[in-house]
């Protein structure tokens, strides 16, 4: 058996510019709590301002005589939330490379942990 060092027990806090160059060097280790990658990219994306006009719009195609439409747009909707949902950690770590501000709050937040790889 190995011991584990300290620092791979413990989030470290990583520059943006260093996070960035590390991550595909294979540096850093991520953990993502999914449950609030979910929450914060939902709301971030403003995920249901966009889905529910999709969904709104497919019922009230239905309602005027296409309901095949309809239907349509409201699988759409309801997919593309479900797509959204599931791969949050993978959406968040894009966005993170991407932008300072969201890997920050995403660090604050306690959405993403950095630690060193081994």
């Amino acid at each position: 058996m190995t011991e584990a060092s300290p620092h791979d027990a413990e989030p470290i806090y990583v520059p943006h510019a260093e996070f960035r160059a590390g991550l595909p060097a294979g540096r850093f280790r991520l953990i993502v709590n999914p449950d609030r990658a979910r929450k914060y990219v939902k709301h971030r994306l403003m995920l249901t301002a966009l889905i529910l006009p999709i969904i709104g719009a497919g019922i009230g195609v239905a309602y005027f005589g296409h309901p095949w439409t309809g239907l349509v747009l409201v699988l759409l909707g309801i997919a593309a939330h479900r797509l959204v949902a599931h791969q949050a950690p993978k959406i968040l770590l894009h966005m993170c490379l991407r932008d300072a501000r969201i890997y920050r709050e995403a660090i604050d937040f306690e959405i993403l942990e950095v630690r060193l790889a081994r």
